[in-house]
């Protein structure tokens, strides 16, 4: 039976430990502690993912989250309602994004373990990195992995959403090379690099550019004084779809618009094209999409399978072979300082996690 108490304090360890991207070493040793104390099989690779095995009857399974969060993310204060809803002080996000998906993934590992529950074999991979390109996922040794089925405890809203397909992503990295020249004393004399860009991104196909494709220009950088023509400008975007003919042709588009500008202004470019990661998507009728189903209507749930706009281990996992869809904590607004979970959605999600666990059994 799941343990209110010890799901909630888990939590607010996990959240209070500083794990900002690319610094996940302290939470990684604590996550693979707990999994020790429960008997599981553990190793740790030199970029502090961490996998877990603990043997059972039948096909593994594999259970996974990550350990990074977004800024700011340091000297997280967790204020608990008397509701049981969490959320910062208000002065950084909470990290329930993910550490919600580690603390119920904890605590399934718990319930089975301390009941002695017939289980399948349980892989678990807390991953690291994953907010700025799934770099974790990505490092991950595939060998060592067992499973064929999985899911990733990445979600948000309520927890009878899952989500089975989500997009491919191409980074666009850009650079526009103009001439430097005296703003005042002879502005003729150089080509504005910031001009180039910003009437290229004028033209460019942006925003929701259809039901299943969205495009960005998420950063620019460029200049130096209001006194300089700007020589140099570089943006970064991306372009999400999951068709990949829509991917590759609003890609082009926008680079075709980048090199138009630059060409009518006489500057030069120098773009990158990236696969960030590729799209999957699963069919209701396989059997990781009906177990799922199944685990949830025996808890009194309705399982709703939707399409999502984002990538996560999820798509990386997908890549290798391993089905995996997306389950629901339940946490809100995040990457936000307004985001938080209740403890009572995190108990439903674990409630999950062990009756797919234990389904049949």
């Amino acid at each position: 039976m799941i343990n209110q108490d010890r799901l909630l304090n888990t939590f607010l360890d996990l959240v209070k430990i500083d794990s900002p991207f690319g610094e996940e070493g302290e939470v990684a040793r604590y996550a693979a502690g707990r999994l020790r104390g429960l008997g599981f099989e553990v190793h740790t690779d030199k970029m502090h993912n961490v996998y877990g095995y603990l043997p059972g009857v039948g096909e593994p399974i594999l259970l996974n989250a990550h350990l990074d969060g977004v800024d700011p993310c340091r000297g997280i204060k967790p204020q608990v309602s008397a509701d049981g809803v969490i959320r910062s002080d208000g002065n950084t996000i909470l990290g329930a994004d993910d550490r919600s998906g580690v603390a119920a993934i904890l605590e399934a590992a718990h319930v089975v373990t301390g009941e002695k529950l017939d289980h399948l074999p349980i892989e678990i991979v807390f991953t690291v990195r994953e907010e700025r390109g799934l770099h974790g996922a990505k490092s991950l040794d595939y060998a060592r992995i067992r499973a064929k089925q999985a899911l990733a405890v990445d979600g948000g809203g309520p927890n009878n959403i899952f989500v089975i397909a989500a997009p491919s992503q191409n980074g666009i990295q850009a650079a526009i090379f103009g001439k430097a020249a005296h703003a005042g004393a002879a502005p003729e004399a150089g080509i504005n690099a910031i001009r180039v860009v910003s009437e290229a991104i004028a033209q460019m196909p942006l925003g929701r550019l259809d039901d299943e494709t969205t495009s960005n220009i998420g950063v620019i950088r460029g200049g130096t004084a209001s006194n300089i023509v700007p020589d140099r400008v570089e943006i970064t975007g991306e372009v999400r779809s999951h068709s990949e003919r829509k991917l590759q042709q609003y890609t082009k588009q926008i680079i075709d618009e980048i090199e138009h500008a630059a060409a009518a202004a006489k500057a030069q470019t120098d773009i990158q094209v990236t696969r960030s990661y590729p799209a999957f998507r699963l069919r209701k009728s396989s059997t990781l999409v009906k177990r799922v189903a199944a685990a949830t209507k025996a808890l009194g749930e309705e399982a709703e399978f939707v399409v999502a706009g984002g990538g996560s281990d999820a798509n990386i996992f997908n890549a290798h072979g391993i089905q995996t869809l997306i389950v629901s904590t339940g946490m809100m607004n995040v990457h936000t300082t307004e985001e938080y979970v209740s403890v009572a959605d995190m108990m439903r999600c674990a409630d999950i996690l062990i009756s797919v666990l234990t389904n049949g059994l």
